[in-house]
Formats: C-alpha cells, structure tokens, sequence
C-alpha cells in the first residue's frame, strides 16, 4: 500500500513552519537581554536580565503550547483541520511581519509575539492530527515511520534555522533576522494550501451532548448523588451511551499519562533560552571555528534528525527481538531518565562557570545529544499516542491536551525566572542550584511514574 498524496504537502507545511519558528526563537532570548531588558550591557544587572528574558520567553513559548487546545476544539466541532490550518497561518504571517518592523518598540513586538504564539499554537494540534487523517485501515501499518518523518521534517526546518538565522542576526541585524522567518512562514501557508485537493479531510463533529467535555461536566455535578461504591464516571453512564463513556475513559487514561510531560518541557525548552546563554560563558571553539552562542542549540536537531531513525529502525528492532517489548510506557520513562542525565551534565559546567572557569563547549554538545535521544523517547512517543489512543472524536483534543503539557511546563519555568529575577522565594537558585532544582524534582516525578505507569490500561484507537 502506498503511503497518501498529501504527505509531501504536509511534511514540506511542516519544516517551513518550523523554520519560522524556531528561527525567531533561536535569537529571542539574547535580542531580549541587549534590546530591552540591559542594553547597556551592565554586567552588575546581567544575571537579572537573563531571568527577565528567560521569563518573558517561557511565557511566550506557554502562550504559543496553550492556544492548541482552542484550535482542537475549533477543528474537531465546527470547521474542520483544513480551514482552522489555513487561515490562522495567515494571522501567524503577520505575527513575524510585526517582529521584522517593531524591532525597537517592545510594546508593539510583543505584539507580534502573541500573534506568533496564536498562530503557532492553533495549528499546532491540527497538524499532527491531520497526518494521522491522511491513513486508513489498509496502510495504518506505515503511520508510525510516517510520524517519525513528520518528526523528522520539524527538526529538518529546526537545524537549519537556528544555524542560519544567528549568522543572518549578526551580519544584518534584528530585522532581517525576524523577516526571513517571516517569509518561510508565507512558504509554508502557500504550500499547504498547495496540497489542498490531495487531502483527506475529516468534517468537524459539531457540538453535541455526549462529547468529552459534556459528559465529564455532567458527571462532576452529579457526582454527589451517586451510590456507594460507583465511580465518576459510572454516573455518567446511567445518563449517556456507555460505549461513549468507555472513549472518556480512554481519554482520561492519555490524560493520565501526559501529566507526567510537562516537567519534561520546563527542562526540555531551557535549551533554547538557559542554555543558549550558558553557552555564551563557554569555550566555543569548534575544529578551529568559534560558534555564536545562538548556534550551539543547532546540534540538538541535527542529533533528532540522527536518532530518529536509529531508534525506530536499531534500537527499538533491536530490543523488541530479544523479547522486550518497547511499549510507549517504557519508552517515556526511559526518556525521564535521560533527561535527568542531560541536566546533571549542564549542572556540573554551569558550577564550573560559577567557579570563574571556562569549560569546553563539547560537554554541552554531550549534554544536546542525550537530550536530544530523550526527546526521541517522550516527544515523538507521545505525538503519536496522542493520536493513537483517542477516540477519533477527540484525536486533535488530545493532541492540544499534548501540547498543554509544553505549556504548562514553560510557565512553571517561567515563574521560576519571575521569582529569581525579582528576589522571590527562589532567589537563591541561581548558578548551578538553578538546574539542581529542576533535577531534583524531574528525580521525585520518575519514582512516581514507576509507580503509576505500569496500572495504567493501553488501549488503540486507531481507525476506529
């Protein structure tokens, strides 16, 4: 069975618009510090300046991973993926073309930021929904390759943005460096609407009374009238279809899982705003070339482009031929554990710094590739759960439901920097403390998950 027409559009839409945004991320966090927050570059207010912009940038990157939900909710009840793809993209144009032009008003940049962030994350969710859409019975079987080249395009459009815009910023300045992602972005609408008699397009289910967020209502409110013994939603199925309560139930289980994620993405976004200022502290030098600090975080894709394929055609093979089975469960709580090892790599350089030393930039070069195979384990594990495990009333509602967790973890982030930056109750975690917290915690999430994880039912939705 060949795989759908409408792959090339989707993948090509993909990797255009990921180059948009990862592009204006990639200098985001350090045009912050020296266009706004200490442009007098005072090295005195310097450390403030970092958790001002790590927090106006969390904050954003919260903004752009909340906002799915409401494009899930658009898409699956009244107007369908397409639509929803297609003219938000249109709103995102204009996000950038605001950035290109209000470089020295941050009044009217943030502006554009939020018009990003809307953009970003209303078609966020539809997206990867609509890969799944695009299969049927009889080539299912191709959708978890698929999902990694999906994968594969974002990081393709990643590494090549967070190379090149950099040089583009230091050689011509902000408004070139916001413009060019910008231009992508119109690529990248031009070429999705490009592909528009190849899809398949699944109609929007409309607003009905037997949805999830209905019947979870419903039995919240009559929950204190249920008898002794009978469950949440046990009260919905004396009002609602049971089968209907049966697919809330396979949501709450996703649910449940993904609650153990957005830790995972208050760690995980710090490579492109923490991160990229550590590496300004380091030895650059690379075989004789010294890289902006902007640079560095290009390996962690060029690592995801490598390791994507390893695992799903190496190591999962691998495993699974000695009998052990890499389920998703095993597959996310590997990926924790990972992450942890990532940290504690940057904790020992950021004490080196603290110390007046200047480390080599390769330790944090290690510390992207093993992020970058945790990655691997939890994000394109779960993208695909998202999908796989709703009911098909829900696929792009549990995709937001995904995306919410990166929300959630980047405002636990950035209400961390708040605190820091304005001597609050976490004023003292700075320095080499600052990554001990989030593995301390990451460390107490990982001994409740191999608690949890293995009680939890797996159930496929796929083509239903």
């Amino acid at each position: 069975m060949a795989y759908p027409k409408s792959l090339p559009y989707i993948i090509a839409n993909e990797a255009a618009e990921r180059f948009s945004f990862y592009g204006m991320r990639s200098i985001l966090t350090t045009f912050l510090v020296v266009q706004f927050f200490n442009p007098a570059l005072n090295p005195s207010l310097q450390g403030i300046a970092e958790a001002q912009a790590n927090e106006a940038t969390h904050f954003f990157v919260s903004l752009a991973y909340a906002v799915p939900f409401l494009g899930a909710v658009a898409a699956d009840w009244f107007f369908g993926k397409y639509k929803v793809i297609l003219w938000i993209s249109i709103l995102y144009c204009f996000g950038h073309l605001i950035l290109s032009m209000f470089e020295k008003d941050f009044d009217v940049f943030r502006i554009g930021l939020v018009l990003i962030a809307i953009g970003a994350g209303g078609i966020k969710s539809c997206v990867s929904a609509n890969v799944g859409d695009q299969f049927n019975a009889e080539n299912k079987h191709l959708l978890t390759k698929v999902y990694g080249w999906f994968y594969f395009s974002i990081n393709a459009g990643s590494a090549v943005s967070t190379l090149a815009i950099p040089l583009v910023y230091a050689a011509y300045g902000p408004k070139w460096a916001f413009g060019i992602p910008g231009i992508l972005m119109a690529v990248s609408t031009l070429i999705f609407y490009s592909g528009r008699k190849t899809y398949v397009r699944v109609p929007p289910a409309g607003i009905k009374k037997d949805n999830f967020l209905f019947i979870s209502v419903y039995a919240l409110v009559h929950f204190y009238k249920r008898k002794p013994g009978t469950s949440l939603l046990d009260v919905a199925k004396e009002k609602f279809n049971p089968e209907k309560v049966e697919d809330i139930k396979a949501a709450y289980r996703v649910i449940g899982i993904f609650s153990f994620i957005p830790l995972f993405w208050a760690m995980w976004d710090q490579n492109l705003s923490e991160w990229v200022l550590q590496a300004g502290k380091l030895d650059r030098h690379i075989f004789g070339y010294e890289l902006l600090s902007q640079q560095v975080q290009t390996v962690n894709p060029f690592f995801l482009l490598l390791l994507i394929p390893v695992f799903n055609y190496g190591i999962y093979p691998f495993f699974e031929r000695r009998g052990i089975k890499t389920s998703p469960l095993r597959r996310i709580g590997a990926g924790l554990i990972l992450m942890v090892i990532s940290f504690v790599i940057v904790a020992i350089l950021q004490g080196d710094i603290d110390k007046g030393l200047s480390p080599s930039i390769w330790w944090q070069v290690l510390a992207y590739f093993i992020l970058a195979a945790a990655e691997v384990m939890v994000s394109v594990t779960c993208l695909e759960y998202a999908y796989t495990h709703a009911p098909a009333s829900m696929k792009s509602t549990m995709g937001a439901v995904w995306l919410l967790t990166i929300a959630i973890g980047n405002v636990f982030t950035a209400l961390v920097n708040h605190s820091i930056s304005n001597q609050g109750f976490l004023s003292s975690f700075q320095g080499a403390s600052y990554y001990w917290l989030f593995i301390g915690l990451m460390l107490v999430l990982i001994l409740i998950y191999l608690v949890v994880s293995p009680r939890i039912k797996e159930q496929s939705y796929l083509h239903q």
